[in-house]
């Protein structure tokens, strides 16, 4: 059981932003804020999303793309953060688990994710 001042907070908070509809799987361009200096501006962090956790507020998802020399790269964001942006979802990913943390040890195409055409 929850304490109601803060679930109302919660639900305040939530109905401010609009997230869009993605899972484990889905592949994302995420909108970050960046500060640097006294000047901010704008960084897209293009991936798969891995996982999501949580609840609420508190909820939390995983991006994980390849940099540079096919160097992993993964960052979590918390889905209701300020120094969000914009989620954009680029292509819907068939996928049969929640959590996709075997893609960590995958390189080139059996890292590949089937798109889930409709």
């Amino acid at each position: 059981m929850r304490n109601k001042y803060i679930e109302a907070f919660e639900n305040a908070q939530v109905a401010e932003k609009s997230i869009p509809d993605f899972r484990a799987g889905d592949t994302l361009r995420v909108a970050v804020k960046i500060e640097e200096g006294g000047k901010t501006r704008i960084q897209n962090f293009e991936g798969v999303c891995i996982a999501r956790r949580g609840q609420g507020t508190g909820e939390t998802f995983i991006i994980r793309k390849i940099g540079a020399n096919s160097i992993g790269v993964e960052r979590i964001f918390p889905l209701y953060s300020d120094s969000l942006e914009e989620i954009q979802v680029l292509r819907k990913g068939k996928v049969r688990r929640a959590k996709l943390f075997y893609l960590r040890n995958r390189r080139g195409k059996a890292a590949k994710i089937r798109e889930l055409r409709k």
